[in-house]
């Protein structure tokens, strides 16, 4: 495992005083990845733990963390977990997201439901679990590396709809400016966001898992939430308009 005990400040032979930390993957690219970013380590402070966080493409991310060379995932649905029994579900969410199809604003196209999806050409983002769910079985599906890929798909006319949680995909065309692209107007699902560690710190769940389900219960958690997206949408110009 890449990260175990860090030593700071004093040397060996005072015998005194390692920090706790781990090294966890995040998808890139993606908003609510960027927003878990900024939360989770807030949370694991109030253990005295330092963690890191490496952003990956999303095979790439679970790779790293399912084979052990990186402790965990920051976010991932709950369908990650049965998928990959090396990897422990911490038990509260502490985000969300929203599976979006974005459209041609001209086309007036009414997406209301999956199957709505199924005669459509679709454009969605590479190891991304929600939006690989919700096409499961469909065969005109096709993967690109980012939201700003996808939407670009979508403006030019080559595919019919772009998949991605709500928030991404509005700042990806924040970001590029692509008026002739909107929200179908209805996600087509919400799920929950969950903390994955691998199975080698299966103690460490029930540790942090206490600090989510607390902040939660006082109301800290939806504060932390709010400042992180605020953020990252200030921030969405320069992150995706790259």
């Amino acid at each position: 495992m890449l990260t175990k005990w860090l030593l700071i400040g004093l040397s060996l032979s005072t015998g005194v005083a390692a920090a706790e930390s781990y090294h966890f993957a995040s998808i890139n690219l993606l908003a609510e990845q960027e927003v878990g970013r900024i939360v989770l380590p807030e949370l694991y402070k109030k253990l005295n733990i330092n963690i890191s966080i490496s952003p990956f493409p999303g095979k790439r991310a679970e790779y790293t963390a399912v084979s052990g060379q990186l402790d965990g995932e920051i976010m991932r649905i709950y369908s990650y977990g049965e998928e990959n029994p090396a990897m422990i579900r911490v038990p509260t969410a502490y985000y969300y997201l929203e599976t979006m199809p974005f459209v041609l604003k001209s086309r007036n196209l009414r997406i209301l439901d999956r199957d709505d999806l199924r005669p459509l050409s679709i454009a969605k983002v590479r190891g991304v679990k929600h939006t690989n769910n919700i096409t499961a079985g469909m065969t005109n599906v096709h993967n690109f590396d980012s939201p700003a890929e996808i939407m670009r798909m979508v403006a030019q006319g080559f595919v019919d709809v772009a998949l991605t949680n709500t928030l991404g995909g509005l700042l990806v065309i924040e970001g590029f400016q692509i008026e002739t692209v909107v929200p179908s107007g209805k996600a087509l699902d919400r799920l929950d966001l969950f903390h994955y560690i691998h199975q080698d710190h299966k103690d460490l769940v029930p540790r942090i898992d206490a600090v989510i389900a607390q902040s939660l219960a006082s109301g800290e958690l939806e504060k932390m939430i709010a400042a992180a997206e605020k953020q990252v949408i200030e921030q969405g110009t320069t992150i995706y308009s790259r």
